[in-house]
């Protein structure tokens, strides 16, 4: 019983010593990638200085630091000094990661330091990443995970602290017309070099072994998912931050009115707007919408529900996906051949609208699918066993149940066709920045002969906000650069709204099937 409580204890101080040692080169590592996107976002340069050392010379010394580390840790789990449990070998993952980077640094010396030709940079690529992939692949995992971490973020640190890369240097890769300056090369070797050290470090932190692979794969996509929600937020803020003056230029609060977004285009105004774009980007989404989700969601309940699943579903299958994946240029192009010469010959919003909701319909088929695919096999049972027709079933259980999956796909289709500018380039512009929005709402008529309802407005060509935003930035049409960025953010206002409609819609039935 003492012998346990020993060997107990011992595990507990070994276990605690790991950890201690593996949290050095995570900070560090997490440190070193926070330095490397704000050197790649400007937010500082490399010869910033920093308690009298320049950044660069920072970096380097955060890799040196992260490289010791990891020998270190690899020696102490080697020598048993701490408890670990490391697999035989390190694994085929991990053997080609290391393999593909010294084949990667293996062909950029030659090819671009000696400047040798393929017929040696890619022998020499082949010979040294599959030598490093055998070599790796029969190392311990221990040492086969920490060691080429190591030499290779000690690579990246002794050549950054020669100056071999430093705040001088560029590279021109050759065959292409590009150069690369050493702050973007510094900033993606801090990157790269501290993922594949907080990974490495996670790794060791379970010490090694079916634990310590799951937690540094853990560790590894929690980071990139948060790296992610930057870049996501670092987009909007630009955006806000090039548009917002524009965007305000002349606004009250009392009353409340906002020149940019209230106006047309015109000399009645003594700010011109983009209002009748932002109601044709509306009313282009809603005609989608309603064009596209009561034909996918039908499609989806008939694939799933009634159809037998054989060759005709999964030839559905990949054309809703080869739909999906088409080029929005291609949607335009049809319009334009096929589309318009049978409604009028002109640009319209009808044409806009239903170009539009053919390019939403094959996602909001795929979604509402695979929502209703999830729906439990016993939701059905219950129903029918109380006696419900299956299309009362359907209404009433199926569907409800996947309204939030539903609802999921068609906000992500939402969000593609409202930013789309190919498509609307050749079947709804007549003029970029028309005075007057489209009256789509006051011209619905009634009538006794078929269609029964008509809207001449629907015929009629308009404006819309990616039509806008091109027209200005790509091409300059006698508008200021700052007039297309107060529209881009205004467009972005536009489609968080729709996201913010859906989710509500989203978070009210989940609600509703909780109760």
């Amino acid at each position: 019983m003492s012998e346990a409580y020993s060997r107990e204890s011992e595990i507990v101080t070994e276990t605690g010593i790991l950890g201690q040692v593996t949290t050095v080169p995570f900070v560090v590592a997490l440190a070193l990638i926070v330095s490397a996107g704000a050197l790649l976002f400007k937010w500082v340069s490399v010869t910033t200085t920093v308690g009298g050392v320049e950044v660069a010379t920072v970096l380097g010394g955060l890799h040196v630091v992260v490289a010791v580390s990891m020998f270190a840790i690899g020696f102490l789990s080697w020598r048993g000094t701490v408890d670990t449990t490391p697999s035989p070998t390190v694994g085929t993952g991990a053997a080609v990661i290391d393999g593909a980077i010294a084949a990667v640094a293996a062909g950029l010396v030659v090819s671009q330091t000696l400047g040798m030709g393929w017929f040696a940079w890619l022998p020499a690529t082949l010979v040294v990443g599959a030598v490093v992939f055998v070599g790796v692949l029969f190392f311990r995992e221990d040492f086969g995970v920490t060691v080429p971490v190591g030499l290779f973020e000690l690579s990246v640190g002794l050549v950054i602290l020669t100056g071999v890369i430093g705040p001088s240097w560029t590279w021109a890769p050759k065959g292409f017309s590009a150069q690369i300056p050493g702050f973007i090369a510094i900033s993606i070797l801090g990157l790269f070099g501290g993922l594949l050290s907080v990974w490495a470090a996670a790794a060791a932190y379970r010490g090694f072994g079916a634990r310590g692979r799951e937690f540094g794969a853990y560790v590894l996509i929690s980071l990139n998912t948060v790296m992610l929600l930057f870049i996501l937020v670092r987009i909007i803020l630009f955006i806000v931050e090039k548009g917002l003056d524009p965007t305000l230029k002349g606004a009250t609060l009392w009353p409340l009115k906002i020149p940019f977004v209230m106006n047309g285009e015109g000399l009645q105004f003594d700010i011109n707007g983009i209002f009748p774009a932002i109601v044709g980007t509306i009313w282009l989404v809603i005609g989608a919408i309603f064009f596209a989700v009561p034909l996918g969601v039908g499609a989806a309940v008939y694939l799933t529900e009634y159809a037998e699943q054989g060759r005709f579903t999964s030839i559905v299958e990949i054309a809703t996906n080869g739909l999906w994946s088409t080029p929005s240029i291609i949607f335009g192009l049809f319009g334009y051949a096929f589309l318009l010469i049978r409604i009028g010959n002109t640009p319209s919003i009808l044409a806009g609208q239903i170009i539009l909701g053919t390019m939403l319909l094959p996602l909001v088929l795929i979604t509402s699918r695979e929502s209703l695919q999830n729906v439990p096999d016993e939701y059905r049972d219950a129903s029918a066993a109380l006696g419900v027709n299956k299309w009362q079933t359907i209404r009433s259980v199926v569907l409800p149940a996947a309204v939030p999956g539903i609802i999921t796909g068609v906000i992500l289709g939402v969000g593609r066709i409202a930013g789309e500018t190919a498509p609307i380039l050749f079947i709804l512009v007549a003029e970029p920045f028309p005075s007057e929005a489209p009256n789509v709402l006051s011209s619905f008529a009634f009538q006794s002969t078929p269609p029964f309802i008509v809207n001449e407005a629907l015929l009629h060509p308009a404006s819309a906000l990616p039509y806008q935003l091109y027209a200005v930035i790509t091409t300059g049409v006698s508008k200021p650069e700052a007039f297309g960025w107060a529209t881009a953010l205004v467009l972005l206002i536009v489609v968080m709204s729709f996201y913010a409609v859906g989710i509500a819609m989203r978070i009210y039935f989940r609600r509703k099937l909780q109760q």
